[in-house]
């Protein structure tokens, strides 16, 4: 299976994409660098330089123009136990707009005492964006983490909030 990455640039920084050749997306975050993606996500092969990919690269640039739903049609691969990929597709279910705590998303997943495990189904979600993790608080409401930066995230709070 071939890779291919690509990186645009957005409002709230660069964003970078690693997609297969069925244009799923495998890895992908707020960075001007494959390697960030890379350091925790294993890929089936060396992704080839793009400078477009296809409907990715048009799904992140309608999304930051304002389509918040531009990305939901998006294909995701991830690799993960039974309650992280169950817990992923969960998180596409979270509407823009909408954000849950860890507690909520805990219970959506169908594990309501799992706050821990909701929390890790954020950390290691490779697809950023797509499987839209951002949209996930503290009870508390306030942001909580965020591989790609806090500032990166109240900026797509802010702008699905709009």
């Amino acid at each position: 299976m071939n890779t291919y990455v690509s990186t645009v640039d957005t409002p709230a920084g660069p964003f970078t994409a690693v997609a297969d050749d069925d244009g799923a997306v495998l890895a992908s975050g707020w960075t001007s660098t494959v390697d960030d993606l890379l350091s925790f996500v294993p890929l089936p092969s060396v992704p080839q330089p793009r400078a477009d990919l296809g409907d990715v690269t048009k799904a992140v640039v309608a999304y930051h123009d304002g389509d918040l739903a531009a990305i939901d049609g998006i294909p995701v691969r991830q690799s993960g136990g039974p309650f992280l990929t169950h817990a992923w597709t969960v998180l596409r279910t979270v509407p823009a707009g909408a954000p849950v705590t860890y507690t909520m998303f805990a219970d959506l997943s169908g594990r309501p005492a799992a706050v821990r495990a909701a929390a890790m189904a954020c950390a290691k979600n490779a697809a950023a964006l797509f499987v839209p993790c951002h949209r996930v608080l503290r009870l508390d409401g306030s942001l909580g983490g965020f591989r790609w930066g806090l500032p990166v995230k109240r900026w797509l709070l802010d702008h699905e909030a709009a």
